[in-house]
């Protein structure tokens, strides 16, 4: 499987917390669902961290079956529009986004 994640390094403006909290929620979640070949959309919020050196205000992590899944939704109309919503989030943040996609492996846990 493969997961491409977007890293919000930064953080949220002063006062405008639960505004972005809602903005995500209300306007990209139900977008970034709609991505082609989407299997998992997780919006991950930074809580605790043991180094002050990066912040990630938020991740965004999406799985997919294969590269080629990734690339379709990359091409969708779906997610032209999620990158023009995203200009309206981007207003309430401080800090840059990129993107990384992760080959992963997923292992059973032990049943002993």
């Amino acid at each position: 499987m493969y997961i491409r994640c977007a890293f919000f390094n930064g953080r949220v403006k002063p006062g405008r917390e639960a505004e972005f909290t809602a903005y995500v929620r209300e306007k990209l979640v139900p977008l970034w669902t709609r991505f082609p070949g989407a299997q998992e959309v997780r919006v991950m919020r930074q809580e605790d961290s043991d180094s002050d050196a990066q912040r990630y205000e938020m991740v965004l992590a999406i799985r997919y079956p294969s590269h080629a899944a990734i690339e379709q939704a990359l091409a969708s109309p779906v997610r032209a529009e999620s990158r023009e919503v995203t200009g309206g989030l981007m207003e309430m943040f401080e800090g840059s986004i990129f993107h990384t996609v992760f080959r992963a492996d997923d292992f059973p846990l032990p049943t002993d």
